[in-house]
């Protein structure tokens, strides 16, 4: 082995350490502009007019997550999040549609949000994200028909400009968040997956992030 080699390979292994403590730095830094970001942008996150509440609208701690029908990670989590709701009836939860694995997350996600005027947003999102398999059309339209929504309605709707505005508010928003996978939580201004270096999705326990949450307002 060449001097200039073995140079090299000393340097690598005496600053492996140092790249370690770098990275753990450089996530805090990530967690805390994120957290920034969220406070900063708090309106769109915790007060859009137009996003869909799942839980007590009125709740205290509001828990918001951007998900993809087609996400294996945003569907695991899912018990968790009911198990949540079915224990504190003063959590808020906002869903924002983030459909980016595939035009079909996207059909899926506006029929989400076309099934807002119908008033069976819970019931088909809870559909939706209990599916297991690859979506298609005559998935997303047989799950809207078994939870009692007209079809054609629904279909007429998710054409709206106001379903496409919705979308459009969404992505801009995780752009600004730094939020480019999915599932991503934000439980009021901590974002919790992505750059935590505290949890990871799977590790995340909800109830207690709300807990946390609860106590922080006091």
């Amino acid at each position: 082995m060449n001097a200039g080699l073995c140079l090299l390979l000393s340097v690598a292994l005496l600053s492996a350490p140092a790249l370690a403590d770098n990275s753990d730095i450089v996530k805090a830094q990530l967690e805390q502009d994120a957290n920034a970001a969220a406070a900063r942008f708090f309106n769109q996150l915790m007060r859009d007019q137009n996003a869909p509440v799942l839980g007590n609208a009125s709740g205290d701690v509001t828990l918001v997550k951007f998900t993809d029908y087609q996400c294996s990670y945003c569907k695991a989590a899912e018990p968790r999040i009911d198990k949540l709701l079915g224990e504190d009836r003063n959590v808020r939860v906002v869903v924002k549609e983030f459909p980016i694995l595939g035009p079909m997350s996207v059909a899926a996600a506006k029929a989400a949000l076309a099934s807002k005027e119908q008033g069976k947003y819970h019931e088909f999102h809870k559909a939706l994200m209990s599916h297991r398999g690859q979506l298609s059309e005559d998935v997303i339209f047989t799950a809207a028909a078994k939870v009692g929504l007209d079809v054609g309605k629904l279909k007429a709707d998710m054409i709206s400009p106001q379903v496409a505005d919705q979308l459009i508010d969404n992505f801009n928003l995780a752009r600004n968040l730094k939020i480019s996978l999915t599932p991503a939580y934000i439980v009021n201004t901590t974002v919790l997956s992505g750059v935590s270096v505290k949890t990871s999705t799977a590790k995340i326990d909800f109830g207690q992030e709300v807990a946390a949450a609860r106590n922080a307002k006091r």
